[in-house]
């Protein structure tokens, strides 16, 4: 159950580096200099995905893949980015994201001791949910109006702990560079986790303020070597979340059930998508970028779960949890903790009884769809919005309200019949989950059963189809719906309540329908399964810094963290995987392949092949401590150059959700010296290339 580390181990706190691991295991001693120059130095993407500044004029680097949902939405019929790439050789050429926003860490503080304080005894689950609610939107409102800092309070070590983190935003974001998908993702789905690769998953865009290229202080340099074999080197990233610190009920929970009923979901979505792509080349450009993310996502679901069905895996576990309940019934101090365990199993059950009508209903799973999303916002902005900052939901505080607006009204393109065809097929899988049952139907059931077959959802589920078929009724919402229209959301949006209840938008009063129903299982999930964790894992929390100190990381919460491993190769049975590829056997690989998709090199690399060095490094691995959200991390040398890009994770370190282990779990990234010979001699981006070097600023 304790997390203390091993080999490389640790999504680290900028706040609490692992100083005395590096001294002892590389004999290197970040200043606290060092520490503040790449904390800054490091982006976040509101999309999903980390990256970095690596000139002074505002350049930011990051993946292809993580830059997908901008290209995405800028492409159109006559000009798909995504998939053929873009460079802009001036700063007039550079493409306006939509509703991109990157967040640059300024500083953290910890507010543990003023959360914990509203959490009295003897309350109920309810009262304390809305209590620590409370003071959490309170200290973001107070952060936001001192500073003008994006402010967010931060759940650590599973309410252990919590602080609050400070960013400076960015919300004029332009496009500089992004290279053809058929190298940024060379390999596809079947390479995809997977090593040996050879991707240019990069993608460069440039932050600006009043107008012009931001002026950076803190950015990162590039190294003129890269990364080398056995070289020390450095992560800074967001990763998204990770369950280390999970009980083993909770993880057998994950096993059992929510990742079980996760991948079919993914699967169902990943089919809906595929079929709809192949009806035409333009389907497929719309469906593309959610395609890959359900094809990412169910990947790595598939390898998550087989993590915790290995019985090795699950044992360690298992004994490790038992040694550590051992350690605090046999001391004094920590033996009141001992019922803890007890606790999160009771919110486990808890879990269970909604598990259905909570992912349908609150989570969305039934109602797919972008426009839906945008007409639940609206609805709940409008309640949300008359109540005090400290009795809102938490994603409808005033901290994150400019955030919120940003999204809300993109001018991003939503498709017609791609928004049909999800929302149909979501409805539909909602009528399989709860079963479909007429008025008629419910009325021939015994008094003692009505309350259950409500309680069921049968009556919900009946008013949201209306009368008609799935698929009637999601071709009938999208058509007649009015939310495409931004100005439209925004008249909904400034006219508050009385806009709303006076809409007679079908997605609007689809959204009020379910509204209270969905209302009714959050504030359910929150009291009994999303409270009893918390409260549950602060008391595990304490008795581990009791017991083992407080040098330890907590588990990933999307927020910045620092890792660190070594350039190093493995070995995959019984054969020898080499630190890194090179660029030569980009063309090795595809012709095995036959040189087709998603095995083609695309024209250019072709063309150019003569005027590449073929021996340069391409993508290579490190046994840095990562998962999903660290894609765009930059990989830096002990100096603070860049050295790589992260880009991904071999199939085996998809157990890193749970546990830690370097014999042969590893990062990929494109090193920085394949970044520079691409530029340079395939897309003869001679300014960008400068620019890296630090020679220009464009």
């Amino acid at each position: 159950m304790t997390m203390l580390c091993s080999a490389d181990e640790g999504m680290w706190l900028f706040s609490n580096p692992p100083r005395k691991l590096l001294k002892e295991r590389y004999n290197f001693e970040p200043t606290q200099e060092w520490l503040n120059h790449l904390q800054q130095s490091a982006v976040r993407f509101n999309s999903g995905g980390s990256g970095s500044f690596v000139s002074s004029k505002g350049l930011v680097m990051t993946n292809h893949h993580v830059g997908a949902d901008t290209l995405a939405k800028l492409s159109s019929a006559e000009h798909d980015y995504l998939t053929d790439g873009f460079y802009a050789r001036r700063h007039d050429e550079e493409l306006p994201a939509l509703d991109l926003e990157l967040n640059v860490l300024e500083s953290t503080e910890d507010v543990t001791d003023r959360v914990l304080a509203v959490v009295k005894p003897g309350m109920s689950g309810s009262e304390s949910e809305k209590a620590r609610r409370a003071v959490m939107n309170t200290i973001e409102k107070e952060s936001l109006d001192k500073t003008d800092l994006r402010s967010d309070v931060v759940t650590l070590f599973q309410g252990g702990q919590y602080q609050l983190y400070r960013y400076k935003k960015y919300t004029d974001v332009r496009l500089v560079f992004a290279p053809d998908k058929e190298i940024a993702f060379f390999g596809g789905d079947p390479d995809n986790f997977e090593y040996p690769r050879w991707c240019l998953d990069v993608c460069f865009f440039r932050a600006y303020e009043n107008g012009k290229p931001a002026e950076i202080k803190n950015y990162l340099p590039w190294s003129k070597q890269g990364a080398e074999e056995n070289e020390l080197v450095f992560v800074a990233g967001n990763p998204g979340k990770t369950d280390r610190l999970n009980t083993v009920a909770h993880l057998e929970f994950l096993r059992d059930r929510v990742f079980p009923s996760t991948l079919n979901t993914l699967r169902r979505r990943e089919v809906l998508l595929s079929n709809f792509g192949d009806k035409s080349l333009e389907n497929a450009r719309r469906a593309e970028d959610e395609l890959f993310g359900i094809q990412n996502s169910r990947k790595a679901r598939a390898g998550g779960l087989a993590g915790l069905q290995n019985p090795a895996i699950m044992e360690a576990k298992i004994i490790a949890e038992k040694n550590f309940r051992d350690q605090i019934a046999n001391d004094p101090k920590l033996k009141e903790s001992s019922d803890v365990w007890q606790e999160i199993e009771n919110a486990v059950h808890a879990w269970e009884r909604m598990y259905v009508n909570h992912g349908l209903l609150e989570r969305g799973a039934a109602f797919n769809s972008t426009l839906f999303s945008i007409a639940r916002d609206l609805v709940r902005l409008a309640d949300e919005s008359e109540k005090p900052n400290a009795e809102r939901l938490r994603e409808y505080n005033e901290s994150g309200l400019e955030s919120l607006k940003q999204e809300l009204f993109s001018e991003a393109p939503i498709y017609d019949d791609l928004e049909t065809v999800k929302l149909s097929d979501s409805l539909a899988m909602y009528l399989e989950w709860v079963g479909a049952r007429s008025q008629q139907e419910q009325a021939n059931h015994p008094a003692s059963d009505r309350a259950q077959a409500d309680t069921s959802g049968w009556k919900l589920l009946n008013q949201v189809l209306d009368g008609k078929s799935p698929q009637e009724r999601g071709a009938d919402l999208i058509s007649r719906t009015k939310l495409r229209d931004v100005a439209e959301r925004k008249r909904l949006f400034e006219g508050g309540r009385a806009a709303i209840e006076a809409s007679a938008d079908p997605m609007i009063k689809l959204a009020r329908l379910v509204d209270p129903r969905s209302r009714e299982l959050r504030k359910s999930f929150e009291a009994e399964v999303e409270e009893p964790l918390r409260q549950g894992y602060a008391k595990i929390s304490t008795a581990k810094f009791a017991l083992d100190g407080a040098s330890q990381y907590p588990d990933a919460t999307f927020t910045l963290r620092l890792a660190f491993g070594t350039v190093n190769g493995y070995q995959q049975q019984g054969r020898p995987i080499p630190p890194w590829t090179e660029i030569g056997g980009l063309y090795t690989h595809a012709k095995a392949h036959g040189d087709v998709y998603p095995f083609k090199v695309p024209k250019l690399w072709v063309e150019r092949k003569d005027q590449l060095d073929l021996e340069t490094p391409f993508n290579f691995v490190c046994t840095a401590d990562i998962i999903g959200g660290n894609s765009g991390s930059p990989v830096v040398n002990r100096k603070g150059e860049v050295v790589g890009l992260i880009f991904d994770g071999n199939i085996q370190s998809l157990v890193l959700d749970f546990a830690y282990n370097e014999e042969q779990a590893r990062a990929v990234s494109v090193h920085s010296a394949g970044i520079i010979e691409s530029l340079k001699k395939v897309y003869q981006a001679d300014g960008l290339v400068k620019e890296l070097a630090g020679e220009e600023n464009r």
